[in-house]
């Protein structure tokens, strides 16, 4: 198997739509898939995903195709989603609300064991069972729970002064929502930007692109 340092993010970012897609084909039934069915749905050549799949080992076999149930499991494990992280979620506005109701955390390798904000109107709530804390007193809580990951949904300006606190208590992974890019402070951050802006603007993009070539039909 090839060391995992040699392997490309482009690569990477395919396996979460892979373990996606299988399990859904597990749900419905499918028990096994070969790299050509694969492609036609994942709108993916079948060279690409074997070469993807590949990079981990052998999973399939030639003639037989994937076991949907096994290579979930591989795709899974290699995804790290075992190891149950412990995660903290900064900010209980209207996104961290969202995000800390409507996402499946376990099942995703993480463990949600703290919600924390600093407005008082906030703070004594409750999400998904979780009560949201007063962010004051957030190190005598690390200290204690020992997170490993912080979800930031506060912002911008707020950013820079927070990882200052979170960065000397062993918090160096971040989802960050805030448009702040803390890798510049912190190069070995492990961090993963969401910007819903530019998922939005290349959507944008693409439905202009389309009109323009149906214009010029």
């Amino acid at each position: 198997m090839p060391k995992r340092d040699n392997i490309s993010m482009s690569v990477i970012r395919r396996l979460p739509r892979y373990y996606r897609f299988l399990n859904q084909l597990k749900r419905d039934g499918v028990t096994r898939i070969s790299s050509t069915e694969l492609s036609a749905k994942l709108g993916l050549t079948a060279s690409q995903i074997r070469q993807d799949l590949n990079c981990f080992g052998g999973f399939g076999q030639q003639g037989y195709g994937y076991i949907v149930e096994q290579l979930a499991a591989e795709i899974g494990r290699i995804l790290g989603i075992e190891h149950n992280y412990k995660t903290v979620l900064f900010g209980a506005g209207n996104l961290g609300r969202a995000i800390a109701s409507h996402m499946d955390f376990k099942e995703l390798g993480f463990q949600l064991i703290g919600i924390f904000d600093v407005s008082p109107e906030k703070i004594g709530t409750i999400i998904r069972g979780t009560e949201v804390m007063d962010a004051t007193y957030f190190e005598e809580f690390c200290k204690k729970y020992k997170p490993e990951m912080a979800t930031l949904c506060i912002p911008r300006t707020e950013v820079e002064a927070m990882i200052d606190r979170l960065y000397p208590l062993g918090i160096h992974s971040y989802w960050n929502f805030s448009h702040y890019d803390i890798t510049i402070k912190y190069p070995d951050a492990i961090v993963e930007n969401v910007h819903l802006n530019d998922s939005l603007l290349t959507l944008c993009y693409q439905i202009s692109h389309n009109k323009d070539m149906k214009k010029k039909k």
